[in-house]
């Protein structure tokens, strides 16, 4: 009997030694996937798959956070899953996109909001598994994380259960992408201007100040907007490695300008910019754009800008879709641009909507093609019912919805009251339809007053035939099962 222990216990280690890893990320598997997880109390784990584009560009980055923390001993793991050869676990765990990143601790599954920088990465899991402020006591400390991530907050408590000190924890926590430190040592306060409960940050953007003290009271409230107004450069270059930070900050309106790095004016406005900036500090985000480059293509797309435009200024609102804004004049002066930002923040602008001219064949063909600007006058018909489709040219699912698409059009071509019809999302925005995913299918029915139906029916010819066919309002379409989620 012995012997059988001893046997079945050599074989559960040696089990338990097939976790294999790369760059330090355990390698997990439907097989070993909870033994993982019981084995590690606190475990973040990307489910990915081999073709994505985001996953390859994570990897690196994941590598790194892992080697991080393994380099400094830490106990908390890192792991991926390949979700498309070990479905089950993505099944389980509700994947839908690629990547998926989610925390284990004990076993128990929470969200990951963090960053996807090996910095963000591995500021996120600190704060999550300990104390949220990093404790120091030399200024070689605090160079070493502006080096590594241009910015950090420091402040001195001697007590860090007074209010000022909690608040300062309280902030630590809740804001990702920041490290914050703390010290009480002197030599350090004093190197930096603090007194008891002051609180600096610490920067190395181009032209501006490397250290920014905190004014007045310190409480959550305050702390949260000093942070926010003083993480990024008062302009800040939108790439890959900003968007995270512009777009998932506290600050939801901000102020672009699109230029050309190559051009002769690009300089000189964006010291325009720097100016203007530094009047709306805390209130709006500026960004700019470089149209030279070819990685920004999918932005300009998105606002309807083209590089051969020169130097163009936009403001946007992010709420449950993205109000956009666009300047009545050309010349981006430093009155301009400041009265620009002055009008939005008095809410003195209409939003603005892009829209292609209407095509002179727009309606010579089965689908009907639709633009801003004449979308109302076909959508909103109230003799018709109108079914269109809002897509992206690049959209590898729209490019397989077109046979079906062109066909039910050819269906309904000679119908007398309903109508086929698909609008380049990218290109055109209407009031009121916020389109989040391509392709959207909406349906407009007749004899009602600008009424939408969202169509999450399936996408076959078949399925978009009984729904026409049908009644095709609110009632029947809740009934129907979604097929695809294309």
């Amino acid at each position: 009997m012995k012997l059988f222990l001893l046997a079945a216990l050599v074989a559960s280690l040696a089990f338990a030694a097939e976790i294999t890893e790369e760059e330090n990320v355990m390698v997990l598997t439907e097989a070993n996937f909870d033994e993982a997880l019981g084995a590690n109390k606190n475990v973040l784990v990307e489910f990915y798959a081999p073709w994505c584009g985001h996953c390859k560009s994570l990897a690196p980055e994941y590598a790194k956070a892992a080697t991080a923390l393994k380099d400094e001993g830490s106990e908390i793991r890192l792991a991926k899953v390949d979700a498309t050869e070990h479905k089950k676990l993505g099944e389980r765990f509700g994947v839908r996109g690629y990547p998926t990143l989610k925390f284990f601790v004990d076993g128990k599954e929470k969200e990951y909001n963090g960053g996807r920088k090996s910095p963000d990465i591995v500021s996120w899991l600190k704060k999550k598994t300990g104390d949220a402020c990093k404790v120091v006591t030399s200024k070689d400390a605090v160079d070493t994380e502006v080096e590594t991530s241009h910015f950090t907050v420091l402040a001195a408590f001697s007590d860090r259960s007074s209010a000022a000190g909690a608040a300062y924890t309280q902030v630590a926590s809740d804001t990702d992408g920041v490290v914050f430190m703390v010290t009480d040592d002197a030599a350090l306060m004093a190197e930096f201007g603090l007194a008891d409960g002051g609180v600096v940050a610490v920067r190395d953007f181009a032209d501006e100040e490397a250290r920014v003290a905190m004014e007045g009271d310190v409480t959550a409230e305050s702390l949260a907007t000093f942070v926010s107004a003083n993480r990024l450069p008062s302009v800040v270059e939108f790439s890959d490695e900003t968007a995270p930070t512009i777009f998932g900050g506290d600050i939801k309106s901000h102020f672009l300008i699109f230029s050309d790095s190559s051009s002769e004016t690009n300089k000189a406005v964006l010291a325009t910019f720097r100016k203007v900036s530094k009047g709306i500090a805390g209130k709006m985000i500026c960004v700019y754009v470089d149209t030279n480059k070819a990685d920004n293509g999918r932005i300009l797309e998105f606002f309807g800008i083209k590089k051969e435009m020169g130097d163009v200024a936009r403001i946007i609102l992010l709420g449950e879709g993205v109000d956009k804004y666009a300047p009545d004049f050309t010349d981006l002066s430093e009155e301009n641009l400041a009265k620009f930002a002055s009008d939005y923040l008095s809410g003195n602008l209409k939003k603005h909507l892009n829209s292609e001219e209407i095509p002179d064949d727009w309606d010579s063909k089965p689908v009907k093609v639709l633009v801003g600007k004449n979308f109302a006058e076909v959508a909103y018909n109230s003799e018709k019912d109108v079914l269109v489709e809002f897509y992206a040219p690049w959209c590898g699912h729209c490019k397989q919805l077109v046979p079906i698409y062109d066909e039910l059009g050819e269906k309904y071509k000679d119908h007398p009251t309903i109508v086929i019809a698909k609008m380049d999302s990218t290109a055109n925005e209407v009031e009121d339809i916020n389109i989040r995913g391509f392709p959207t299918l909406k349906f407009f029915p007749k004899g009602t007053e600008n009424k939408v139906v969202d169509y999450n029916g399936g996408r076959t010819l078949e399925d978009f035939v009984s729904f026409l066919d049908g009644t095709h309002d609110e009632a029947a379409e809740d009934k129907k099962e979604a097929k695809d989620e294309l």
